[in-house]
């Protein structure tokens, strides 16, 4: 039996078609699935990483963004110990739907539960949100924020592992992790703190 000082349970949530796949696959099996399909319902990968020292479990469960699957994905918010929330930066709809998928977390997720905010595809010629606005966005959500490319590996491994950190804190600490205070203009650094068109919503449609 695999030998683990914490086990903690991370959820990705966000419009179809942003990365959330293949932000996972990137960090549990070091490669960019090309052509990847839509996740239907949910699917998750497990990644035992090393913190200081201390062996540290991730149930990383990767989460469908079309609205069918909605009622089902919900309930995976519930046991979370850390939210990442993804946006395309070259999709400004993926964007746009950010309020929503918000609600939702503050609606089904526990009120200390670890949200980050994730702008991937970076490596995107045609960006469309600067990363100030990510940026300015988190901050006024009380999120941590970090942008990456799954496909260039750019700042996939160093997310999961600061999620790891902060929550590691916040579990030794049995208190929430402190809210984001960053700055305009600078990334946070999570370790220095601690498919039917008509029907479907803006957060459902493949993107």
């Amino acid at each position: 039996m695999e030998d683990y000082r914490f086990l903690f349970k991370v959820v990705l949530v966000g419009n179809a078609g942003v990365g959330k796949t293949c932000l996972v696959r990137r960090f549990t099996q070091g490669l960019f699935p090309p052509g990847q399909g839509a996740t239907i319902g949910v699917d998750f990968m497990i990644k035992t990483v090393d913190i200081n020292g201390e062996k540290v479990k991730l149930q990383i469960w990767d989460t469908a963004g079309q609205e069918r699957f909605r009622s089902i994905t919900q309930s995976y918010y519930r046991s979370a110990h850390a939210l990442i929330l993804v946006y395309d930066v070259s999709s400004q709809p993926s964007f746009d739907c950010l309020p929503d998928w918000l609600r939702e977390i503050e609606e089904y997720a526990n009120a200390k539960v670890l949200r980050v905010l994730v702008g991937n595809k970076t490596d995107r010629e045609d960006r469309e949100i600067p990363t100030y606005v990510g940026e300015d966005f988190a901050q006024r959500n009380n999120m941590y924020f970090m942008e990456t490319s799954a496909k260039e590996a750019d700042n996939v491994e160093k997310l999961f592992m600061e999620i790891a950190h902060a929550l590691i804190e916040q579990a030794k600490a049995r208190e929430p992790v402190p809210e984001y205070k960053g700055n305009p203009g600078q990334s946070v650094t999570l370790n220095h703190r601690t498919p039917s068109t008509t029907s479907d919503s803006c957060c459902s449609r493949l993107l």
